[in-house]
């Protein structure tokens, strides 16, 4: 009979109420199950023992067996340290504590053989061994602990209250004698033979006490497999009882504000990737199930135009739509890009921020629950509770990975009857983060640039080629160009960048003299009116160059601009770089982006500068970018708790998240509803998950 897994970690024997409390707040264990989830981060091979007479002046950690001869008390500047005289029958050492003396020395037995174990130093012409991890040898034998000796993951408060690695090693080794070592299997005898899987008991038997590496990489492998397979099962089957269960309006026809738009004012011609994703979300009006959508499309790629030809078959059918963006700059530029087009359509538009005046508002909140305001565009403020829709079929996130996720459920509570969602993001997510974190929404891609749009040319320059670099952009503005120099603000240094703003912009201007050439500059501490003013000469072509920190990042949409100068590029990361990159390359001309740097560059600025000359396929960028940075840092913070996986890394372990997620799909098609007598385990396990761990609450 296996034990309770859920049972409250403090009845563990060597745990206790003190170890449980910390246990508890640094680590997160609350039950047996946590603890037996708690994996280690490396394995150190104790397969070796050293004589003292064979130890070298370098700092690896070793292992010895030989006995304590003797005990004194040495003073030093501040208290004293407790030294032990440690030998074998080649030589003689120094074990040494400095704190906790008084309990070590009560515990120490002398002339008795002990497995010491720990780093090495050598100190008045003898190794010493600081703190060592100190067993006696008849225990070392006994114990179920293995040559390869795992490292648990630990905090500075746990190693300062005497928790130890060695604590949670012996803490483990009590819950698998406690429970025989057998847990409950959680995968079906089909999954495991035809993945040729060992059993759960043994994957956890290895994955704390490996008998060997092979073993270790067989309960490696198990548990990677089986937390994937749970997450890509969770997230399927989310999809396809979304569509079974959540109603969504039918959008049946598609009408005069759609046919007038297409017919008599579309500015450009659609690409065929654009035309594709506009058939898959006209397919989801259709389906009589409510759309959760992802539209991902690099910068330039012309998300907007689909997300409002969607909205304009949402009028079509009587309803209102909404679209929602990050930050006011970026609201404040849908709105005007949408505003000239629903006016030929005599649509009613309006613009809902922190900063609209409360008269405003009230007339807002009015027209929207009485009918009269089809589009409203905003930033957070259309979260607020006051803002009643009568009839919201549309919702349209943009770039959601910067809302939280209740932020998003809100949305959906505007409405008796959830409404369409379609979620847009200009930072292209590689497959495996795609798979992983939006495995529930179905995914469309705009993968091509409007037509008569050439690819940007990107080259890597040093500072001392800046010479050259100005006559560069000279020539670009003599033929009728515009040009960005962005500088990096990062707030910690908020001086310092002022400062190399401040620096550039007059080295600019002695270079590019009055009357003949016109400066913008942009920065965070200008006010927001002096920032517009400045950006509108840009926009209306008054100045030639504009100079500014990242403020630019989202927005501006300067079709004459063709240079961009990235300064200080290795402190960028690397969708940063790309998306300011996609700032320019908006009109027919052959655009550029230059990356200006000093010569002392790290491995890591390296690689993205190489990668930004190689590639300008935002996925592509996106998978490099996914290796360097992991993917918490990608999702940006609010999803920092999404990838809270205990064992598998999507980064990593990306072919086995690719096979468990085709595993999940090929066992749903035979079995939707898991009612299969082999597939119990399975549903039985799932059930559980869901129960102490709803994996993702995402779209919900």
């Amino acid at each position: 009979m296996s034990i309770n897994l859920q049972t409250p970690i403090d009845y563990l024997k060597g745990v206790g109420p003190n170890r449980a409390d910390l246990l508890r707040t640094e680590l997160g264990i609350h039950t047996y199950q946590d603890l037996i989830n708690l994996f280690p981060n490396r394995y150190i091979d104790r397969t070796q023992f050293y004589k003292i007479n064979q130890l070298q002046r370098h700092s690896a950690e070793v292992q010895i067996i030989g006995q304590i001869t003797a005990l004194r008390e040495v003073a030093q500047k501040r208290g004293k340290r407790l030294v032990a005289t440690f030998r074998d029958e080649s030589g003689i050492m120094e074990l040494v504590w400095f704190r906790g003396q008084k309990w070590i020395r009560e515990s120490l037995k002398l002339n008795t053989d002990y497995v010491i174990f720990g780093k090495i130093n050598w100190f008045n012409g003898l190794f010493s061994m600081p703190h060592p991890d100190l067993e006696l040898a008849e225990d070392h034998k006994k114990s179920l602990r293995s040559s390869m000796q795992p490292i648990y993951p630990s905090t500075e408060k746990l190693s300062n209250k005497g928790i130890t690695n060695k604590v949670i090693s012996s803490v483990m080794q009590n819950l698998f004698l406690e429970t025989k070592g057998e847990f409950v299997e959680t995968l079906s005898d089909n999954v495991l033979k035809t993945q040729r899987l060992i059993s759960k008991s043994d994957a956890l038997l290895n994955i704390h006490f490996p008998k060997n590496s092979e073993l270790l990489s067989k309960a490696e492998f198990r548990l990677k497999f089986e937390e994937l397979f749970y997450i890509q099962l969770q997230l399927i089957l989310k999809n396809l009882i979304h569509k079974s269960k959540i109603k969504g309006f039918v959008f049946e026809k598609v009408g005069d504000y759609f046919n007038t738009f297409f017919n008599d004012h579309l500015p450009f011609e659609l690409t065929n990737a654009q035309k594709r994703v506009l058939k898959e979300i006209r397919h989801d009006f259709g389906s009589n199930a409510q759309m959760n959508r992802l539209l991902q499309g690099d910068v330039g790629s012309g998300k907007t135009i689909v997300a409002f030809m969607s909205m304009l078959i949402g009028l079509d059918n009587g309803f209102q739509c909404c679209l929602m963006a990050p930050t006011e700059i970026l609201s404040v530029q849908h709105y005007n890009g949408l505003l000239e087009l629903c006016n030929k359509l005599n649509i009613s538009i309006e613009i809902l921020t922190g900063s609209t005046k409360t008269s405003k508002r009230k007339e807002i909140h009015e027209n929207l629950e009485n009918g009269q305001l089809q589009l409203l565009i905003g930033t957070h403020a259309l979260l607020e509770d006051k803002v009643k829709f009568k009839n919201l079929g549309l919702a349209i996130i943009d770039e959601q990975h910067r809302f939280g996720v209740a932020q998003r459920s809100k949305l959906w509570k505007k409405n008796t009857s959830p409404p369409h969602i379609l979620v847009m993001t200009a930072t292209p997510i590689p497959r495996t983060l795609a798979m992983s974190v939006y495995g529930d929404l179905d995914i469309s891609i705009i993968d091509e640039l409007p037509a008569g749009r050439q690819p940007i040319k990107t080259v890597h320059r040093y500072d001392n080629n800046r010479l050259k670099v100005f006559r560069f952009i000279r020539d670009e503005i003599t033929k009728g160009r515009q040009v960005y120099v962005v500088y990096p603000l990062i707030q910690e240094s908020e001086k310092m960048d002022y400062k190399d703003l401040m620096d550039g912009y007059e080295s600019i201007s002695r270079d590019f003299p009055t009357p003949e050439y016109q400066i913008s500059i942009v920065h965070g501490k200008m006010k927001p009116e002096d920032k517009d003013y400045e950006m509108q000469r840009f926009v209306k072509g008054e100045t030639n160059i504009m100079v500014a920190t990242t403020v630019i990042e989202v927005g501006v949409n300067v079709p004459n601009a063709s240079v961009m100068v990235i300064e200080s590029a290795e402190r960028f990361g690397l969708s940063q770089l790309h998306q300011l990159r996609g700032r320019v390359g908006r009109g027919s001309e052959q655009s550029y982006c230059i990356l200006m740097t000093s010569h002392k560059l790290g491995e890591n600025s390296k690689t993205r500068l190489q990668t930004m000359v190689n590639s300008s396929d935002g996925f592509e960028i996106a998978e490099v970018d996914l290796k360097l940075r992991g993917p918490g840092d990608i999702m940006g913070t609010q999803q920092s708790g999404v990838l809270n996986l205990k064992i598998a890394n999507i980064v990593k372990d990306k072919a086995i998240l690719q096979h468990a997620r085709y595993c999940a799909q090929q066992l749903l098609k035979k079995d939707p509803s898991l009612s299969h007598s082999e597939n119990r385990v399975i549903l039985n396990t799932y059930r559980q998950l869901s129960k102490y761990i709803n994996i993702w609450n995402y779209i919900s």
